[in-house]
């Protein structure tokens, strides 16, 4: 058997994160993973990372096989092969924009073109059963695959609202050190919720950059991390700052003439600087009509 399928999907960054209440929001970015599969018939499902080979293989195992099992080709194997230039468990969204890219580059080996929410369900299902994340991630799995800022009940599995967003300088600013969801103290976060509650409203209403900078400074004490870097940028000129996830990384949104001001304050601070921007297409071809329609509900 030959057939094999290349996709590629795009990165997220945090508005709400969805650990304290089951609602969250994410905004899509020019980061990217790209996964090669090619279908075999011994059964067996091979994975290899690029260029983190040390990492965990159970989400891509888990995506080719639920895709297989979806699509009743059950007998079949496949060797995976994916790379990505995000970082892994930073809460930059590796997990959710690698299960996007590996389950549609399963779904064009097989030769299938699936509806979106297909995508959502199975990438969303893996990820609780590969451990990577607590509520499915579905905010960060939507904003992978539709680009812009979307709203999201991850409980419900429903996109509440997409909000188009303009051309902006992303700068990230990332931590050495890893941080896994598995990892994360919940009752400590859960502690938070009617404040993060607060912070899903401003997103539901479109202010995603105020509710961004909310939810930052929320987690940042939540999780133990400094909140300093967030309010030094928001000084600098950031239209808005925040940390990412689960952490360690930030994020910070601002328009071209204030990068360098943003810059220097970012490099005043441990961490990899990565500059990356806001990302208006889809991962996912013909999904502008639903975009559209979740545009103006």
């Amino acid at each position: 058997m030959k057939a094999q399928g290349e996709a590629i999907a795009y990165g997220a960054v945090t508005v709400v994160s969805a650990l304290a209440t089951g609602r969250g929001a994410a905004f899509g970015i020019d980061l990217w993973t790209r996964a090669r599969v090619k279908l075999t018939e011994d059964g067996a499902i091979e994975t290899q990372i690029l260029p983190e080979n040390e990492e965990r293989t159970v989400l891509a195992e888990k995506c080719v096989r639920a895709v297989l099992d979806h699509f009743g080709a059950s007998e079949l194997g496949a060797s995976v092969e994916t790379e990505s230039n995000i970082p892994i468990a930073r809460g930059l969204k590796s997990s959710s924009v690698a299960g996007n890219a590996i389950v549609l580059a399963t779904l064009a080996a097989l030769g299938k073109r699936p509806r979106s929410e297909e995508v959502l369900k199975l990438v969303t299902d893996t990820s609780l059963q590969a451990h990577v994340s607590v509520t499915g991630a579905y905010d960060d799995a939507s904003a992978s695959l539709y680009g812009n800022v979307v709203v999201t009940d991850n409980t419900l599995r429903k996109i509440l609202r997409i909000f188009l967003v303009e051309d902006y300088v992303v700068l990230l600013l990332v931590p050495p050190e890893k941080s896994y969801t598995i990892d994360v103290d919940l009752e400590r976060v859960r502690a938070i919720s009617r404040q993060v509650e607060i912070a899903h409203k401003e997103a539901l209403a479109g202010n995603y950059w105020t509710a961004m900078t909310l939810n930052g400074l929320i987690y940042s004490h939540a999780l133990g991390r400094p909140a300093d870097v967030i309010v030094e940028s928001l000084q600098a000129g950031a239209l808005a700052a925040g940390i990412s996830g689960k952490g360690p990384a930030y994020a910070f949104v601002l328009q071209e003439q204030r990068k360098e001001s943003v810059l220097e304050v970012l490099r005043r601070h441990r961490g990899e600087i990565i500059v990356s921007r806001t990302r208006t297409q889809p991962s996912m071809q013909g999904v502008e009509s639903e975009i559209a329609r979740l545009t103006h509900h």
